[in-house]
Formats: structure tokens, C-alpha cells, sequence
């Protein structure tokens, strides 16, 4: 079942069970691919590689959101709770991040293949790994590595 299909079965049960939480996350998945499908790139193919790409981009903001609602004590509270729900309720269709081993498996091949031996490639690297490595990357930790592994920290 594509997640597509997942997410449109899950709205059904939020709206029969009047779960305002989940109707408001799925809700705003849906808004978050109609605004992908309409940027100007965008390929046609509405698939779970689409659905997973918003699903990322939205986890790392609400991320970002909840450590801000939490800073502010009992008045972010609510928020705070809510974007957790958020964030949890999202999990299940994340990818499965690749450990630091794997990363720094994936980061030698890069460097290998594009001849890269100068801390100012490595941005050219980075961007490398980020477009064509596997999903599950971890942009922070790839740039960590690639800036060891070149000697530029």
C-alpha cells in the first residue's frame, strides 16, 4: 500500500473517530505535497518517494518548531504537545537513517569517484552524496565527515 493510500485510509478512521490531531497532520501532508506538485521542477510522479521527501521536510520543521515551544516553558506547552504528536504520528514513514559507519562508507566512494583531495571540494561532495546517495542520509553528519575525510575541518 503506497503511503498515499496509507494516509487516505488513516484520514477515514480521524474523521470517524473525530481525531482533530491526526486530521490536522494528515491535512497538512496533503497541503505540503499539492505545494510540491506545483513548484516549478516538479516531474509528474506522484509517488512515495514524493510523499517521503515532504514528510522529512516537515518532520525537520517541526523539529525546529517543538525545541522553540519547548524554550518557552508552560506557554509552548500545547504547541509543544502538539507538534510532538506531530512528529511521532510521522515517524512510521520516515526512512530508516544510515548509522555513521554506513555514512562514512558512502562519503569514501564520493570522494573516490570525483577525485576529491581538497577542503574545497567539499562542498561539491556534499552535494553529491546528498543528491545521488541512498535515502536515509543525514545531511549534518555527511558534512561532518566529508570535511574530516578532507581534511578541512
Amino acid at each position: 500500500m503506497s503511503i498515499h493510500d496509507e494516509l487516505a485510509a488513516e484520514l477515514k478512521d480521524a474523521m470517524k473517530a473525530k481525531d482533530k490531531n491526526r486530521l490536522d497532520v494528515i491535512r497538512q501532508i496533503e497541503s505540503e505535497v499539492s505545494r510540491a506538485r506545483s513548484e516549478p521542477g516538479f516531474d509528474g510522479k506522484i509517488d512515495d518517494t514524493l510523499y517521503r521527501a515532504v514528510i522529512v521536510s516537515y518532520v525537520k520543521k517541526m523539529e525546529k518548531a517543538h525545541e522553540e515551544f519547548l524554550g518557552y516553558g508552560e506557554k509552548g506547552a500545547e504547541a509543544a504537545a502538539k507538534l510532538g504528536f506531530e512528529i511521532d504520528y510521522l515517524g512510521r514513514w520516515l526512512p530508516k537513517m544510515l548509522d555513521e559507519g554506513k555514512t562514512r562508507e558512502v562519503v569514501a566512494i564520493a570522494i573516490k569517484e570525483l577525485r576529491a583531495d581538497d577542503p574545497k571540494q567539499a562542498g561539491r561532495v556534499i552535494g553529491h552524496i546528498m543528491k545521488n546517495g541512498p535515502v536515509g542520509m543525514d545531511g549534518a553528519l555527511v558534512s561532518k565527515i566529508v570535511r574530516e575525510a578532507l581534511g578541512g575541518q
